[in-house]
């Protein structure tokens, strides 16, 4: 890889929407940004844009308000595979010189622009091309209806500037604006105040009043309805999943309020949620206002909705309080995975809740043996630098930073951590942070120099060193003790009549996750009669049956498994399966036919990741 060499320094918390706090400025860091924003730096985004579908483009201007603080006579914006064709300054369009640099892997080419001390306004003309990664057009065939076609984005991390000329820095907030021109017979919606019904023109507007980063920038337009959950909350769909996914999502508004309960009131607006067709590349991407969901989430008994309290935390961890670059990436996702944790156990309850510690504590202990528990990989504030940033993105910020704060709780105690973390949300409310802001907030608010507290929470075993901690919080589960009793005595007794008593998806998927390590393919049969997992199960039940399927020669599952790779993108699911496969040379052949025939539908970041294993 290419290693950046422009490193930019910028400010990392922009004014803060709440009313009373002023403005925090700080400095830091991000090695993923060509961008300067301590010299001059973007506030707000007007976007007049048209969405073209017979040449699969976007084309139009964006004009960008400035905060020329250093009084200077040059912006930095990044931008990757666009085309920029003008570039004008103010309201009177004068036209000025703009020039691109060198282009670096994975981040692009710093787009420099000649402006005057007093300039406040810069407007870039420009058109994205075929490379831009964030976008995936997709034809009518490709989509759930498959009579109209589809466009989405996907910001995270470093790609919003394959669509939009922008300071691409999670450290850099601005608000926006949108015109955005779509086919008549199409829906537009956006990461802001969304419109809930088509109208007969295709242009529509946008707002989004509060201050974001730009990998929260997003948009999609296909044939797209709205129906409503409650009074703010509802989903959007193709028309002929709407009424499932209604059904899906039917406690997405007591998930919103038992938010509220633990962390403050929801600051959004509305809280909707888009559920997009089979390519797109996670389980969800938590954009303001407007999650966008896997549809395989849809289990038809919501089972997995848990994802969606998930999506719903980032509204205060990650899209309210921001990972300043993405070293920091368990700022968001790990304090996430606790939001989402507390969620569920108020709606679902205390043995769901202590299921999915269980759950999560296997994710860690399985990621750090995979990465060696002395990567650096597998600390909390990673390294990124000559890299590219979605190489943070992996299960280790979710699961240890969830496990990091649950030692915290468990150290001084819920009486204690509840306000703290709801205090840490407002006192950084619509601010960017660092780790280390975020280590001297707990510090100076919660150890305040209590040594004995700090030796028991070892604050730095746990953020800067690899691997998992000694004095991780303990987890048990009576119902998986119940399992794991099933487990040891099965194969005397057989597997008749275990669907009865295994029946939730937790329950199944630690069934399935502590299979033992000879068991048969014939025995894999006899339990897949029993439950008709191959066929039967939920996306995350085929899933780890899958992995197993492979791991253990079941053969009778190999169609159902490729058809599980080719008709769905999640990345981090469907390279669980691939990095199974590969495990033996008959299974790598196996693996790159399968690909081939999937990877068509495969989002450009899926195609990245898998090719990286199967090469």
């Amino acid at each position: 890889m290419k290693k950046l060499i422009l490193v930019a320094l910028f400010l990392t918390a922009i004014a803060c929407q709440k009313k009373g706090q002023t403005e925090k400025t700080a400095t830091v860091t991000d090695e993923h940004s060509y961008s300067k924003p301590e010299l001059a730096v973007a506030k707000h985004l007007d976007l007049d844009i048209k969405v073209d579908f017979d040449t699969q483009t976007i084309s139009g201007k964006a004009s960008w308000t400035i905060d020329n603080i250093s009084k200077g006579n040059e912006i930095i914006f990044d931008e990757n595979t666009l085309n920029i064709t003008k570039v004008t300054l103010g309201d009177e369009e004068k036209e000025t010189k703009f020039e691109l640099g060198a282009d670096t892997e994975f981040h692009g080419k710093p787009l420099h622009i000649t402006i005057e001390p007093n300039t406040t306004k810069v407007n870039i003309y420009y058109n994205t091309t075929k490379d831009g990664v964030a976008l995936q057009w997709l034809k009518p065939e490709q989509t759930a209806d498959k009579k109209k076609p589809f466009v989405f984005s996907q910001g995270e991390s470093v790609w919003s500037r394959t669509w939009i000329p922008c300071q691409d820095s999670p450290g850099i907030r601005f608000t926006y604006n949108a015109k955005v021109t779509v086919p008549k017979d199409l829906l537009a919606v956006m990461s802001a105040v969304n419109p809930q019904k088509k109208n007969d023109t295709g242009v529509y507007t946008f707002k989004q009043d509060k201050a974001i980063p730009s990998y929260l920038m997003a948009i999609a337009v296909g044939d797209i309805e709205f129906q409503a959950i409650d009074n703010r909350t509802g989903v959007y769909a193709e028309p002929s999943v709407l009424k499932s996914a209604a059904y899906e999502f039917a406690e997405l508004g007591k998930m919103v309020n038992a938010a509220e309960k633990l962390y403050g009131p929801y600051r959004w607006g509305r809280y909707d949620v888009l559920v997009l067709p089979p390519s797109f590349p996670y389980g969800g991407m938590e954009n303001p206002n407007l999650t966008f969901l896997t549809p395989g989430v849809l289990a038809g008994d919501r089972s997995l909705t848990s994802l969606l309290a998930h999506e719903l935390g980032h509204s205060w961890s990650g899209n309210l309080v921001t990972n300043a670059t993405w070293d920091d990436i368990w700022l968001n996702e790990g304090f996430t995975t606790y939001v989402e944790h507390r969620i569920g156990e108020a709606i679902f309850g205390k043995k769901e809740f202590d299921m999915q510690n269980v759950i999560t504590n296997k994710e860690l202990v399985d990621n750090v043996a995979e990465y060696g528990d002395t990567n650096p990989d597998t600390r909390l504030k990673v390294s990124l630098t000559g890299r590219n940033p979605d190489d943070g993105i992996s299960m280790i910020p979710y699961v240890k930073g969830y496990s990091f704060l649950r030692v915290i709780e468990n150290a001084v105690g819920r009486e204690k951590f509840d306000p703290f973390i709801k205090n840490y949300f407002d006192s950084h409310a619509f601010q960017s942070i660092t780790t280390e802001d975020f280590v001297k907030y707990l510090n100076e608010n919660l150890i305040k120099g209590d040594k004995a507290l700090a030796d028991k929470i070892q604050l730095d075993n746990w953020i800067y060193k690899p691997g998992i901690p000694s004095n991780i919080v303990p987890v048990s589960s009576a119902d998986f003790d119940a399992i794991d009793a099933i487990q040891k005595s099965w194969r005397e007794t057989g597997v008749a009549g275990l669907s009865k008593k295994i029946t939730t998806t937790a329950e199944k998927q630690h069934f399935i996750d502590h299979l033992p390590a000879d068991i048969t393919a014939k025995e894999m049969e006899a339990i897949d009669k029993e439950f008709n997992f191959t066929k039967g199960g939920n996306f995350i039940i085929k899933r780890q049956w899958f992995v197993q399927a492979i791991r253990h020669q079941y053969k009778a599952a190999d169609p159902a498994i490729e058809q599980f790779l080719i008709g769905s993108s999640r990345t981090g699911s469907i390279m669980m399966l691939y990095k199974e496969m590969v495990k033996t040379p008959e299974g790598k052949v196996w693996a790159k036919k399968v690909f081939d025939k999937a990877k068509s539908g495969y989002h450009a970041t899926t195609i990245q990741d898998a090719a990286s294993v199967l090469k």
